[in-house]
């Protein structure tokens, strides 16, 4: 089950994090329009990545996490008492309403309880969800969303400030632990007042960040959710359920049970998971490799 992990993980490019802290752009360049967006062979990244708008149509999420789209996207507003959008270029600030609608109760959450005064959200979805240019496997049903590990500052962030400032770097260069110069109770907190939610169904954080946890909150039932994976050095993503109602969203199978603080933790250290050899690429997924309603809610104008 590891070396599978291990190996789709490669092929889809998910081990690196440094996509989430590219600096975006205050002139972004629209994207040409396509000769002929109905060709089966495009990869659906580049019709999906042209789709400005959301879909007019009853709010869905449709298919799977990193197999799917989204209709009747909501966007986050860029401004909140209790959060800030960064890097607007990318327009990624989409999402089902029940993403949308967690992140702002979340935030407010945290922010009343002494948390944090505030969260930087980074990535949920495109308008039309599916697979993006750059950057994630997932994030395609607008039920997956990032946060950053560095807390919303006390000032209105500019647009400059939003696309050109990083979030800090959590883990040692080696990988093998957190930072102590930057990670402490207060990124664990923020963590564990999204983990206590109950649509949250999984938390991907750095293996490094899950050990850290395990050294202070091992036996806690919140840490059922939070999950080690590759990158997530600088923010932390959260993943929620498959809203009630919606036939088209498909679920995820339950995370197992335990806080994961057991022996399985300790393969993330290993030389395998730490250098892993790079892989053949995996193609990007085409139009007809998505649910048969993504076509019509990319294409539809």
């Amino acid at each position: 089950m590891r070396r599978m992990m291990l190996v789709l993980a490669v092929a889809a490019g998910s081990l690196i994090d440094a996509a989430a802290q590219d600096k975006g752009s205050l002139t972004p360049t629209p994207l040409p329009p396509l000769a002929n967006p109905d060709d089966p062979k495009l990869p659906a990244k580049e019709v999906f990545g042209r789709a400005m708008t959301p879909a007019e149509a009853q709010a869905r999420s449709i298919g799977f996490y990193s197999r799917g789209c989204l209709a009747g996207a909501v966007a986050l507003p860029v401004d909140g008492e209790s959060w800030q959008v960064m890097r607007l270029s990318r327009d990624r600030a989409w999402g089902n309403p029940a993403m949308i609608a967690f992140l702002e109760r979340f935030s407010r959450k945290a922010a009343r309880e002494g948390v944090w005064p505030g969260i930087l959200v980074g990535d949920i979805s495109q308008p039309r969800g599916g697979p993006m240019m750059t950057g994630h496997a997932s994030h395609q049903v607008g039920l997956d969303a990032d946060v950053w590990l560095t807390p919303m500052p006390d000032h209105r962030l500019s647009r400059e400030e939003r696309e050109e400032m990083s979030a800090v770097d959590m883990v040692r260069s080696d990988g093998l632990a957190v930072d102590p110069a930057h990670w402490s109770e207060r990124q664990a907190g923020i963590i564990k007042a999204a983990a206590e939610e109950s649509e949250v169904e999984r938390i991907f954080v750095n293996p490094a960040i899950k050990k850290a946890l395990c050294e202070t909150h091992k036996g806690e039932a919140w840490m059922n959710k939070v999950r080690p994976y590759w990158g997530h050095n600088y923010h932390f993503h959260i993943r929620i359920a498959c809203p009630p109602g919606e036939t088209t969203c498909q679920p995820q199978d339950p995370v197992p049970p335990g806080d994961g603080c057991d022996k399985s933790l300790a393969w993330w250290f290993t030389d395998e998971a730490l250098h892993p050899t790079p892989g053949k690429p995996k193609p990007p997924l085409t139009l007809s490799q998505l649910p048969p309603e993504c076509r019509k809610v990319v294409l539809e104008k």
